[in-house]
């Protein structure tokens, strides 16, 4: 059997493990951890790591990774399953994406020993989690008032990162390449895949995207031969680009559509109004596509991102 060992706990096969690995401390002298959860099945198998959180304010990967570790059904028959629900301690403590000196997690791979906290959680993450895991899912929202519809986020080059996103089985899959210094490039320099999972906006939970989220995660376990449960995939649409609508006047916004929706070029999808009535703004679609993602913020200044139009 492959030896497995976190922080220097040894995890053997048929074990289920919690492990607590230091970070730093908060100015108030408050000890930081980041939990992490382990279940190990006794036969051999694909090890996957499960995470939330890794932008602090993007709550719904928290909820769906916590749900997944709550449930009897998300322990492996063969294999080991990884849950970090909250990778961005920090940023959780202050509703905030990043840590208290502005950095990205998501932007600190991978990572130094001795440098700032996002770089220091890096290192952690890249030297004694990406090692282990074969695959990943890694849950995220859209930013502050920007929802995107359940959707996988893949780099179309990676053959097997495809494979994984239609077994996953979500709405979408939109065409991703890897970021520079970001955890799923540096596991992917590695020969590991992670996912990218969209859904949802930050600072709110949404139930769908959550749902989603844990469906999707069970039909790639069952994929992967690490549960049991129906090997049949929902169908996906792909979506090969993708681009914003941009608000041409600032004012009140008001949309006539609704995440997921298909849209036709030249469909009125929404108007900008100003509060007084004397102005009245039709947005239109400048393509054919789907709705994946929308600003639910009603007041928007000009050259505002309003509308995530996917073409497949």
């Amino acid at each position: 059997m492959v030896e497995m060992v976190i922080n220097g706990i040894r995890i053997r096969p048929g074990q289920s493990l919690n492990i607590a690995i230091a970070i730093a401390r908060l100015p108030s002298h408050t000890l930081i951890d980041l939990p992490i959860f382990i279940k190990r099945a006794k036969e051999e198998g694909p090890v996957v790591l499960l995470s939330g959180g890794v932008h602090g304010d993007e709550i719904n990967g928290i909820v769906a990774v916590r749900r997944m570790l709550e449930e009897d059904q998300f322990t492996p028959l063969k294999g080991t399953l990884i849950f970090i629900p909250l990778v961005n301690i920090y940023g959780f403590l202050s509703s905030s994406r990043t840590f208290p000196d502005g950095r990205d997690l998501n932007r600190s791979f991978p990572g130094s020993r001795k440098g700032s906290l996002a770089s220091q959680i890096a290192f952690i993450l890249s030297n004694e989690i990406i090692p282990l895991i074969d695959y990943g899912v890694d849950i995220h929202t859209g930013g502050r008032m920007l929802s995107n519809y359940p959707q996988i986020r893949v780099d179309f080059k990676d053959k097997k990162g495809m494979e994984l996103a239609h077994a996953f089985g979500s709405q979408f899959i939109l065409n991703a390449p890897h970021i520079d210094r970001s955890f799923r490039k540096e596991a992917y320099k590695r020969r590991k895949h992670i996912l990218v999972y969209e859904g949802g906006e930050s600072m709110r939970l949404d139930d769908y995207a959550v749902e989603e989220a844990v469906a999707g995660t069970k039909r790639l376990l069952v994929h992967l031969g690490m549960m049991e449960g129906e090997s049949s995939q929902k169908e996906s649409t792909v979506i090969k680009e993708s681009s914003w609508i941009r608000a041409k006047v600032s004012g009140i916004f008001n949309s006539s559509i609704q995440l997921g929706d298909a849209v036709r070029k030249g469909q009125i999808l929404a108007k900008i109004s100003d509060p007084y009535g004397q102005v009245k703004v039709p947005v239109k679609s400048t393509t054919n596509g789907f709705v994946v993602g929308l600003n639910n913020n009603p007041v928007v200044n000009a050259g505002d991102a309003l509308i995530h139009v996917g073409r497949t």
